[in-house]
């Protein structure tokens, strides 16, 4: 086989992420229009990733957050995201960087990416605080292990995570 040298692997995640920048940044800029509404999973100890030692107590490997009616101060950069939630009533501030990020779902429009993380790169415990490829395209159910805002609608499934193909959702 061939070697790859000009790495298409990485230009198209590099490209998908550019997708979630873009979309987060006009969140960040002008809210959510209509009914969208996102699930972001991603890994709870990867490099980068600020969480709460309480949050991070709760979700060890990966967490799931939901932007839709209640988040403030989100705020998109080159490599992460950062933004408000509410916990418990307990407001937080989380930093996300988007290597760390495993998946993405918009429901309202049956729109998904999906990211391998086995490459990224944990935070060893004793460091932590008190780039992969895409696999597919996708429309992943949310993951069993979930942390939702206060006021956030709980996720339609809490069985066992579930890819499904967007060739489900096109006319034919």
């Amino acid at each position: 086989m061939a070697t790859d040298h000009i790495r298409y692997d990485v230009l198209a995640r590099d490209a998908l992420r550019g997708v979630l920048r873009k979309v987060l940044t006009d969140a960040a800029a002008h809210g959510l229009p209509g009914e969208h509404h996102f699930f972001i999973t991603f890994v709870s100890k990867a490099e980068g990733v600020k969480l709460s030692p309480r949050l991070l107590a709760q979700y060890p490997d990966e967490m799931t957050i939901i932007l839709q009616h209640q988040f403030w101060d989100l705020t998109v950069l080159e490599d992460r995201f950062e933004v408000g939630l509410s916990f418990g009533g307990i407001p937080e501030r989380l930093v996300v960087p988007f290597s760390a990020i495993k998946s993405f779902l918009d429901p309202s429009v049956k729109f998904g990416l999906q990211f391998d993380t086995s490459d990224v790169a944990e935070v060893a415990p004793e460091n932590l605080p008190a780039a992969p490829a895409p696999s597919a395209v996708s429309v992943p159910a949310p993951a069993t292990e979930k942390a939702e805002a206060a006021d956030e609608p709980p996720p339609p499934s809490q069985g066992g995570a579930e890819v499904v193909r967007l060739d489900r959702f096109r006319k034919k």
